[in-house]
């Protein structure tokens, strides 16, 4: 009985003490406890990605691989290779036995497979897979599919930011990625970085398989395509996306 009297008393000489706790611990859980009502937005794996609100739902990386700054270049990579190269020719391309028409993976017609080779892979394999091997599961090299639906879905302006030049893609949903320009290195030869971007899809040109598709935007000519035509040794940039949740 002496105990309880002792609480009671505390509890009552304490109430204004109490109830400044109670609304302490009630500011903490709807401030730093608070659910992100926004899923789409936010980081993966430690790289950053925008919901641009597109119809396929694909998620995109606010980086290059190869950087963790928006406006940063990022690393040159031939399609379906992981790591950057010193130089980017045919002879030390990965899947070619020293020319484009010797093509050991991702083959669909025997007269540019090595000995005949053919495997019908037309899409990047995860293993081969510049965004997935860097960046981890979950992100990949977008297809040539949610490159087309960027460029229609969205709109596009030429700006400069922090000094580097590039496109802007702007949603309906006023979210947006910036792209900055980089040039393409084949044959150990870039073009002028400050004028043109190039991005790979994951997708093989399956008519001539020693094409790879991806983006290109040029800024000199206020343009932005879609090619089939580009050589897989060449050097381009990668821009991850991922799919929503």
């Amino acid at each position: 009985m002496q105990l309880f009297s002792v609480l009671t008393n505390f509890l009552r000489m304490n109430t204004k003490t109490l109830a400044a706790l109670m609304l302490t611990i009630a500011v903490v859980c709807t401030t730093g406890c608070k659910k992100n009502h926004d899923p789409n937005n936010g980081t993966y794996n430690g790289h950053d990605y925008v919901d641009l609100g597109l119809p396929r739902g694909t998620l995109w990386a606010t980086c290059n691989v190869g950087t963790d700054n928006p406006e940063g270049y990022g690393d040159r990579f031939a399609w379906g290779e992981t790591q950057p190269q010193a130089a980017y020719t045919d002879s030390n391309y990965i899947y070619s036995n020293g020319s484009d028409t010797q093509l050991t993976k991702y083959c669909t017609k025997s007269e540019f497979g090595f000995n005949g080779f053919t495997d019908n892979l037309k899409t990047l394999q995860s293993s081969d897979d510049t965004a997935t091997v860097n960046w981890g599961e979950g992100w990949r090299t977008p297809t040539i599919n949610e490159w087309i639906e960027l460029v229609t879905k969205c709109s596009h302006s030429w700006t400069t930011r922090n000094g580097v030049n590039g496109c802007l893609f702007t949603a309906k949903n006023s979210n947006s990625i910036f792209l900055p320009v980089r040039g393409i290195i084949e044959d150990d030869k870039p073009t002028i970085e400050e004028d043109a971007g190039n991005y790979w899809s994951s997708s093989l040109n399956k008519g001539l398989p020693f094409y790879a598709k991806g983006l290109q935007f040029i800024i000199s000519f206020n343009d932005c395509d879609i090619y089939n035509d580009f050589s897989r040794c060449a050097g381009f940039s990668v821009r991850p996306v991922r799919d929503s949740k």
